[in-house]
This record gives structure tokens, sequence and C-alpha cells, in this order.
């Protein structure tokens, strides 16, 4: 999210929407609501609470390596016909999807964010 909200500006004016979803609990082991009191974001977040969201796009994973019934970290760029344009699934809950990458493919759709990173 950090990575996200330092460049809030250069999304808003991609003409891009960015929403967060997390599968947890509102009193789940990382608090997210606490965090989010300590580390406001500019961007809607969903509580994922019963994981239905991250079921539905195919990244829940009820056992790994790194936990159970948790949603891989995944990063989708979608288009306004509501088609998949881009899609990252993490392997790890540490592996994300390169910032650049993400702004690229929302660049491909129409808006012109910065390539850097």
């Amino acid at each position: 999210m950090a990575q996200f909200e330092s460049r809030k500006d250069e999304v808003s004016k991609s003409g891009a929407a960015l929403v967060f979803i997390a599968a947890e609990k509102r009193g789940g082991m990382f608090k997210p609501e606490k965090y989010l009191v300590e580390h406001p974001i500019s961007f809607p977040f969903l509580l994922d609470e019963d994981r239905s969201v991250t079921k539905a796009y195919g990244v829940y994973q009820r056992l790994g390596v790194d936990g159970f019934n948790l949603a891989r970290p995944a990063t989708f760029v979608i288009d306004q016909a509501g088609g998949v344009a881009y899609i990252y699934v993490g392997a790890s809950q540490t592996d994300r999807a390169p910032t650049q990458e993400i702004f690229g493919a929302a660049g491909k759709l129409g808006g012109n964010p910065s390539q850097g990173d």
C-alpha cells in the first residue's frame, strides 16, 4: 500500500482507480482497523472477512507454506469493460507485483501513469 499511497497523485491523474482488498477479519492477527487508523490511506479498502472476493478471483489459499486460510498477494488491472488486463499472483506472502509493471499495464489502458519506480 505504501508504494501506491506515495504516488496517489500520479494514480489520480492517470484516470485509474485503486482498491485494496485484504483477506482478514476486523479483529484478526494483523489488526487491520488499528493499522488503518494509524496509517490512513487515500484509496478504498475492503476487508474480505469471509474470503468470498479472494475465492472469486482464485487467489484464496486454504493451506500453504506461509500459513492457512490466506489470500496470495495479487494485483489485478481491470479495464473499463471489466476484463482483466494484467494479473500478478505472488508465489509467497512477500512476493508482490513490480510497481513499474502495474503502472505500465494501467498506462496501456488509456491513462498515462509514469513508467518509473
